[in-house]
């Protein structure tokens, strides 16, 4: 991915909501389907890790683009945007 098609995205990204948010529950296999979905359906998701995750935003969304094989966009604070093109689109 290009340095110009991450700043689009990361510009893209400012306007969405979380979808999800990562809690006291860590990442579950429940959760990893979800998201999944999600990416399927949006390409672009925005989520948010909570004061009580045991894991931090860098370690969720490094854990969820590996398995995923998602691009991490950006990661600011608690939130984290990921993307994977849907080839159906």
């Amino acid at each position: 991915m290009t340095g110009k098609e991450r700043a689009a995205f990361r510009a893209a990204a400012n306007s969405l909501n979380a979808i999800q948010q990562i809690g006291h529950g860590g990442i579950s296999d429940e959760f990893i389907k979800n998201t999944d979905a999600a990416l399927t359906a949006r390409e672009l998701i925005k989520m948010k890790v909570l004061e009580t995750s045991p894991v931090s935003a860098r370690e969720a969304a490094e854990q969820l683009a590996s398995t995923l094989e998602a691009e991490i966009i950006q990661v600011i604070g608690k939130c984290f945007v990921l993307y994977r093109k849907n080839p159906d689109k």
